[in-house]
């Protein structure tokens, strides 16, 4: 794997559409990011001051100013998208914090919400729930005038659960954050056909970010949220393909205009293949789907999953099946099955075995190939 991302890469993701944008054009997700707004507003009877930041920041606002540990495994090249030793597409909103943070005026009062929504970017797995760009918000309500509590920490969590899901149940449960207090950290859970879903993070925030950007923390305090806004709307109209929100069929086009609930239109047949590939030892979901938009970019809608079934140890192949792959002592084999349903279109056999290929190519570590569209 590249350590730092080509110009190519970089222009693909920042062209991309921020659904959440209304300067983009109209989105259900801004919709829903407004219910959420208005809610903690009404709730507080604060102001409110919305950031729209660039997604490339320095590395040490999206880890060090946040409170992130040197080795923390989210700095791993395998799931954060690098343009230099310095410089990143941010992988959080939050990353924008200790910029606002060091923008404020130490001796002001003041107490607002600040909101910064936006694309983040990651190496993740292929699935129905997961891309490589989900947009994200972060909430803080900053504060120079009181001293926040635990308590409008509560008021938070139900005004916000309430705007996503109204009449849902939702709970609080400890959670640790790098950029939240100690023993203040929850994770906003809300219960949805009898399974209780994650829908937030938050906390109160750690008094050592303040400091590090200048702030008083015996003078301010603040509360700290960040929440997917891909999977809030998906959990709003019960949407349970994550491709659906940016599909470009007509039908699907005009229900992302609303937080009417989701009605499905006619579902195209899945077509599976398997593929026995080598990867290296650390090769995992994430690295595997990261490797796999790359090659596939244009033809990324076309696959609804993408998973590793079984891995098998260079000690555990019999001699023959070690010889056919060329694997090596610190590689696997491994079966990775891939389903592919676009969803407004049916694929060939022909185009089928193309894309199959594709991903074969995108993955595939040793020295011997197995190809099988008819262009090959």
């Amino acid at each position: 794997m590249s350590t730092y991302l080509c110009s190519q890469q970089i222009t693909a993701a920042l062209n991309l559409r921020d659904l959440s944008n209304p300067a983009e054009g109209h989105h259900a997700m801004q919709e829903l990011l407004a219910a959420v707004v208005d809610a903690l507003t009404a709730t507080w009877d604060v102001p409110t001051r919305w950031h729209r930041t660039s997604p490339v920041v320095a590395v040490e606002d999206n880890y060090d100013r946040l409170g992130f540990d040197s080795d923390a495994i989210t700095r791993d090249i395998r799931y954060s998208r690098y343009l230099s030793p310095t410089v990143m597409l941010r992988s959080h909103t939050s990353a924008s914090i200790p910029w606002l943070l060091r923008s404020l005026e130490p001796d002001d009062g003041l107490d607002e919400l600040q909101v910064l929504p936006g694309l983040v970017y990651r190496r993740d797995a292929i699935d129905r729930t997961h891309v490589g760009e989900p947009h994200q918000v972060d909430l803080w309500r900053l504060c120079s005038t009181t001293r926040l509590t635990s308590a409008d920490l509560d008021h938070m969590l139900g005004a916000i659960a309430e705007a996503v899901l109204p009449g849902a149940r939702w709970r609080a449960v400890p959670a640790v954050h790098p950029y939240t207090a100690s023993g203040s950290g929850r994770q906003l859970d809300v219960l949805v056909d009898g399974q209780w879903l994650e829908l937030a993070e938050c906390g109160l925030i750690d008094p050592e970010v303040l400091l590090t950007a200048g702030l008083d923390p015996k003078k301010w305090s603040g509360l700290a949220l960040g929440m997917g806004l891909d999977r809030a709307l998906m959990l709003r109209k019960n949407i349970d393909d994550i491709r659906i929100l940016r599909a470009p069929d007509p039908r699907i086009q005009q229900q992302m205009t609303h937080l009417e609930p989701w009605t499905p239109v006619s579902t195209l047949p899945a077509i599976s293949r398997d593929l026995s590939i080598v990867i290296d030892q650390e090769d995992d979901d994430e690295t595997i789907g990261d490797r796999i938009r790359t090659a596939v970019a244009d033809r990324l809608e076309d696959l609804e999953t993408v998973s590793v079934v079984a891995r098998t140890q260079y000690d555990e192949l019999p001699e023959n099946a070690r010889s056919r792959l060329g694997i090596n002592r610190d590689q696997v084999n491994a079966l990775v099955r891939i389903v592919f349903r676009p969803l407004h279109r049916t694929l060939t056999d022909s185009e089928t075995n193309s894309l199959r290929d594709q991903v074969y190519l995108a993955v595939h570590q040793g020295p011997h190939l197995e190809l099988i569209a008819s262009d090959h």
